[in-house]
């Protein structure tokens, strides 16, 4: 545990180097500083196409990865692959285990997750926080697209933090932008991302758990929407 406790004693120096930092040059301190062992987990929405980007167009030696828990958008998968060629670089996948889905599915049935809060985070564990943990062996340090605006739960987070449910450093390069400062930085580099968002979705996940939003709502409504709107998250990001 000592080589954990180091790491996470390590934070408020690496904190001082990122000050000020843009998000591309923040990747690219913390991709030296951590070679091999820094990873970007990306859901595809269109906070993450943006670090993909930094991080693809610059060449940056850090991992690109995404869950595929089974339950996608068409929109999604057909983004993954515009990406993929876009920058002729990969975003690697990790699929829930297949058993663990057979379980569910025989225990409970295909839509299990809209009957209790309990069903719901057992459907996202099996499909999301379990793959993520096996995506993040080896790992020092995991980045992410969250920003600051997007829920209450995320407006505490801070650029560079201690996950002590992964032990891993969490980095959110785009925890102070806005969602017009995405929007603008999407269509300043020509960047692929979701159709999706074209039509009101703004946090896009499974497509049984996900709708688009109307004017007025909080930014995660279209999450769990059955749901109590207060922290609202799926385990990944827990706190």
């Amino acid at each position: 545990m000592s080589h954990l406790l180091a790491l996470e004693t390590s934070i408020p120096a690496l904190l001082a180097d990122l000050q000020g930092l843009p998000a591309a040059a923040g990747l690219r301190y913390l991709a030296d500083k951590f070679s091999g062992t820094i990873a970007f987990s990306s859901s595809l929405g269109i906070e993450d196409q943006l670090v993909t980007h930094y991080i693809f167009d610059n060449k940056l030696p850090i991992r690109v990865f995404t869950l595929d828990t089974g339950r996608l958008f068409n929109e999604t998968y057909t983004l993954l692959h515009r990406t993929n060629q876009r920058y002729d670089q990969k975003i690697e996948v990790y699929f829930p285990k297949h058993e663990a889905v057979e379980q569910l599915l025989h225990n409970k049935g295909p839509q299990s997750f809209y009957e209790s809060l309990e069903n719901r985070k057992e459907c996202c564990f099996i499909r999301k926080v379990e793959p993520l943990k096996r995506a993040l062996q080896g790992v020092q340090v995991w980045v992410t697209g969250l920003r600051a605006d997007q829920s209450d739960n995320r407006q505490s987070m801070q650029l560079l933090e201690w996950d002590d449910n992964f032990k891993v450093i969490k980095y959110n390069p785009l925890l102070d932008y806005t969602l017009d400062d995405v929007r603008a930085a999407i269509k300043e580099h020509n960047i692929p991302y979701n159709t999706l968002h074209d039509k009101g979705f703004v946090s896009i996940g499974c497509a049984p758990c996900t709708r688009a939003i109307r004017e007025g709502e909080n930014f995660r409504a279209g999450r769990w929407w059955w749901e109590d709107n207060s922290k609202k998250e799926c385990g990944l990001h827990a706190r």
